[in-house]
């Protein structure tokens, strides 16, 4: 992986290039760990080390109620992963959810090998997949706000150890203050300086992103958005809707940058956007890093909440949760949602109806294929629909401008050219017809 940590508690980010990076995380062998409810499994964790280039050797689980507060597993476990790890060709342990850094530490010493979480893995994902400017600048971001913990939890350990040298007062004692401890203070200075630096920085691009979204809005075209767990096929519904050709892959997180394109519909335009990829234990530093993207599926008018439909019940009430959470993080859980079942080429007769009976609220749809996807822009015409108000107005010759802004918005009008002006009768958003109020004729503005 990208990202590491030496074994001093002190980060750096491999720079030798992309070829380079491969290379490393080629040789990387894993031995997934998990402290896990029953039932449970690591089935998400080996994808997400797939996708960051890591191979997977093999796994050891125990089934406790809360991870051990000082090694994540038990004793016996840890004797147990101690044993497999000389046994076996891996050489780094992956854990199934973000470690402290004291569980951290604790367990690089007793195994003598890399340990990484979950965290750090998705960290890195994100560090691989980011392309655009603003990407890359949140990945960075997120990245020192995990790391400046790690840093903060060395220095208590450092510091812990000197006052355990009998100074008096409690002090580090002499030979304890040396080099190492002044660079740790040095580093987490220099990290929250950067921390500093790249919030201001994405202020600015939040700002411009705010301008762009009040450009949209003075437009009045409906927003649409697209969330999901990753890898739910959002990128290639938004393709099949509108004939982009955004990239899509089979891996995790392999949108970060969201995407926006024209969608016609019944005659008018809709904006559909599609999002980053939610998932499982999601770490906070991406939710606070990427606040300015996520802010676009908050802003929007509705949510097309896209899941696999193929996976099995469990795993797939399990994925809607956790979007659930993600969007109530965010402050977009009271949003419009529609829920897109999607792959339904993948399943069978049989898996097709259970799926229907078990998420009736749904619509079951391919992406792949186009199924289903005529009757998606029904109801998102009809969604748009019940929130429009009939008005008729009454346009001067003069202002054609007017009138062409109206097209846009309405699609489809109705209009008459008399001695006064164009009267049109249209269905429009209420924030256009209160726009509109002074054209109103003979105050004929349905509710």
């Amino acid at each position: 992986m990208t990202t590491t940590r030496s074994r001093n508690g002190r980060t750096g980010e491999n720079r030798s290039g992309h070829e380079t990076a491969a290379a490393g995380r080629a040789k990387q062998r894993a031995l997934m760990i998990g402290a896990l409810e029953q039932g449970d499994d690591l089935s998400e964790l080996q994808e997400l080390l797939r996708t960051a280039g890591v191979a997977v050797v093999g796994q050891l689980v125990q089934h406790r109620e809360r991870p051990h507060p000082n090694t994540y597993l038990g004793p016996g476990k840890i004797d147990e992963l101690r044993a497999l790890l000389k046994s076996g060709d891996a050489n780094v342990v992956a854990c199934d959810d973000e470690l402290s850094p004291r569980q951290e530490r604790n367990l690089e010493r007793l195994l003598d090998v890399p340990v990484v979480d979950r965290t750090t893995v998705i960290l890195d994902i994100f560090a691989g997949h980011a392309h655009s400017a603003e990407g890359k600048l949140q990945v960075e971001l997120a990245q020192l706000q995990y790391n400046l913990a790690r840093m903060r939890g060395l220095w208590t350990h450092l510091e812990r150890l000197g006052a355990g040298a009998g100074a008096p007062g409690g002090g580090p004692g002499i030979g304890t203050r040396g080099p190492g401890e002044s660079q740790i203070e040095t580093d987490r200075r220099l990290a929250r300086d950067r921390i500093t630096a790249l919030r201001r920085r994405l202020e600015r691009v939040k700002g411009s992103r705010e301008t762009m979204r009040a450009e949209r809005s003075r437009a009045q075209l409906p927003t649409v958005a697209l969330v999901g767990y990753t890898n739910a096929g959002k990128s290639t519904l938004l393709n099949r809707l509108t004939g982009a050709e955004v990239g899509v892959r089979n891996r995790l997180f392999h949108t970060l940058d969201p995407t926006t394109r024209s969608y016609r519909l019944g005659g008018r335009d809709y904006l559909l956007t599609d999002t980053v990829g939610f998932i499982r234990k999601l770490p906070h530093q991406l939710v606070d890093a990427f606040g300015a993207t996520l802010e676009e599926t908050r802003m929007a008018d509705l949510l097309l909440h896209v899941v696999d439909a193929s996976a099995p019940e469990d795993e797939l009430n399990e994925m809607m949760r956790a979007v659930d959470s993600v969007l109530g993080e965010i402050g977009a859980g009271e949003q419009p949602r529609m829920l897109i079942l999607n792959k339904a080429d993948a399943l069978e007769d049989d898996q097709r109806v259970d799926v229907g009976l078990r998420h009736p609220e749904g619509l079951l749809v391919s992406a792949l294929t186009g199924e289903g996807l005529e009757d998606l822009g029904e109801r998102i015409e009809h969604e748009f629909e019940r929130r429009l108000r009939d008005v008729e107005l009454l346009l001067p010759y003069s202002e054609g401008g007017r009138l062409a802004e109206l097209h846009r918005i309405a699609g489809d009008l109705v209009r008459e050219d008399t001695p006064e002006g164009v009267r049109v009768t249209a269905r429009v958003p209420a924030t256009v017809a209160a726009r509109f109020q002074r054209y109103v004729v003979n105050g004929n503005h349905a509710s």
